[in-house]
């Protein structure tokens, strides 16, 4: 075992703090990595402070990680020290279900392992990226192509392929209109790869304040939700809605804007559940769907395609200090559009 610098939740009420934690020596499967940049995710505030349930503390979160490898173990092939690579929302799965063995362990029929908060293989609970250092299986490690900045790269752990895989999966592209609910952490990054893969791009947010923001990253349209007019003149009119919002909604007014066959679907998790009026879906055959994260495979094809289209998260890099008056500006919709860590402050 070693010991590593880290930021901790001490428990569900209480603000984090500096800490160390201890990660498993390297074995022959395993992959070391000093890590540089680890992003701030709204999943990370639900997970501390139990919206989801109850976890084990003190806790470490932090599931969008760059960084480079430090070293390697005896058998491993896909990576080398020196390498610059990311780390993403699962650090492990079966391997043997039907859904791993398709390629699909985001899916795991057993659950995969998440990268915190989660039972690990040794029976530890697993410890997340707000630290400087994490061993992980390397087949659950990225390569994180050069032309995407270093600092901008971990919201694309999450926030990238959370958007990008029902994008790619619902067929987003030239002659499809999508509509992106929110225009947050998880919104911007769905405007910016819908468009690039040719869709017709629409942002729907609570207010305006974001348009000149939205319409540069690809959006050719921005509207209100406060608005009536806009329901009535977007009714019947999307191939595909990404919701990114983790607050209660109206489906019923969402699912009115799907056009023939369109599919809502959701990537935000509100705590609460969402009623669904099923004559609602009956008209134009709606579908009402959900997706979570990618495969390690779609992960990759994510981060090739943004190297490829110059696509990045638009960030404020912070220091550890900063990360609870990050936590609160973040429920407060206080920044655009992600906060990352800079793990060098992370050990004083």
């Amino acid at each position: 075992m070693r010991t590593v610098h880290a930021y901790a939740a001490p428990s569900a009420t209480e603000p984090l703090v500096a800490t160390t934690i201890e990660r498993r020596d390297v074995g022959p499967s395993d992959v070391l990595i000093a890590i540089r940049y680890a992003g701030v995710c709204h999943s990370d505030i639900h997970t501390v402070r139990g919206d989801w349930g109850r976890i084990a503390y003190p806790q470490v979160v932090g599931h969008e990680i760059v960084g480079e490898v430090v070293e390697v173990g005896a058998d491993v092939s896909k990576h080398a020290v020196g390498d610059r690579v990311g780390v993403g929302c699962m650090v492990n799965s079966c391997r043997e279900c039907e859904n791993c063995k398709a390629g699909m362990e985001n899916y795991c029929l057993k659950g995969n392992t998440q990268t915190y908060a989660a039972r690990d293989r040794d029976g530890s609970i697993t410890q997340g990226g707000y630290s400087t250092h994490i061993v992980v299986d390397e087949d659950f490690v990225l390569k994180v192509p050069a032309a995407i900045p270093y600092e901008a790269a971990a919201p694309l752990l999450c926030a990238g392929i959370t958007t990008y895989s029902p994008l790619a999966h619902w067929n987003a592209g030239p002659g499809k209109r999508v509509a992106v609910v929110g225009l947050g952490g998880l919104g911007h990054m769905a405007v910016k790869i819908a468009a690039a893969m040719g869709a017709e791009v629409t942002v729907l947010s609570q207010t305006l304040s974001k348009r000149e923001d939205g319409l540069r990253f690809g959006a050719t349209d921005y509207l209100a939700t406060s608005d009536d007019a806009t329901w009535t003149e977007l009714a019947n009119r999307f191939d595909l809605v990404i919701n990114t919002v983790s607050a209660p909604i109206d489906l019923r007014k969402y699912l009115s804007l799907l056009a023939l066959d369109g599919t809502f679907v959701s990537v935000g998790a509100p705590a609460e559940p969402l009623p669904v009026h099923v004559f609602t879906l009956f008209g134009n055959r709606r579908s009402f769907a959900g997706s979570s994260i990618g495969s390690i495979g779609e992960t990759q094809e994510m981060l090739d395609f943004c190297a490829e289209h110059g696509i990045a998260p638009e960030i404020e890099l912070i220091s550890a200090d900063q990360i609870n008056d990050a936590y609160e500006r973040v429920l407060s919709s206080d920044v655009r559009y992600r906060f990352v860590i800079d793990a060098e402050t992370l050990a004083g």
